[in-house]
């Protein structure tokens, strides 16, 4: 059955290589799912704020080893929900239909962010984080968005001031 738990900032509580055996469903915090690559870099795939779901769906839906680590970024209370084998999951049937959309939502979006990592400018890719995670920016570290951006936190400065510039450009026009 679904656990409750609180978990602290920093602590792993999935690791890249595990079997996968939970999805995580954030009540409150921010967690972050992320790989170390052969050349050890981390690279961020997805942060997951309040009410988003995050698992290794490729490990559940291919029974395959963890790919992805999963990391509170802040203190977090967080809902546990088992699998059962064959990536069935097991949850109060009331709450099934919900959390299967949730988990597709979260399927679509990254979907979408992978097609836009291989199609899309470093601007672009901001402006597309910004618009999905309207409240993080504050919440994490220049060196954390980078990463999930794809780029260099001097990239990231660069783009900031970038686009401020192009704000005050429309600004003064109008």
């Amino acid at each position: 059955m679904t656990q409750v738990r609180i978990v602290e900032r920093g602590e792993i509580i999935q690791r890249q290589g595990d079997e996968v055996r939970f999805l995580f469903k954030v009540k409150s915090g921010l967690l972050r799912s992320f790989f170390v690559d052969e050349m050890g870099k981390e690279h961020v795939f997805m942060f997951a704020p309040e009410q988003w779901i995050v698992a290794d769906l490729d490990a559940i839906g291919f029974g395959l080893p963890c790919a992805l680590s999963i990391e509170a970024l802040e203190r977090s209370h967080i809902e546990v929900v088992p699998f059962k084998k064959g990536g069935k999951l097991v949850l109060d049937s009331e709450d099934r239909e919900l959390e299967f959309m949730r988990l597709m939502r979260r399927a679509g979006s990254l979907q979408r962010r992978v097609l836009m990592m291989m199609s899309t400018s470093a601007l672009e890719r901001y402006e597309y984080f910004l618009k999905t995670y309207p409240d993080l920016s504050p919440r994490l570290t220049q060196k954390q968005i980078a990463s999930y951006l794809g780029i260099t936190p001097q990239r990231l400065s660069a783009l900031r001031a970038e686009r401020v510039g192009k704000q005050s450009s429309r600004n003064e026009s109008m």
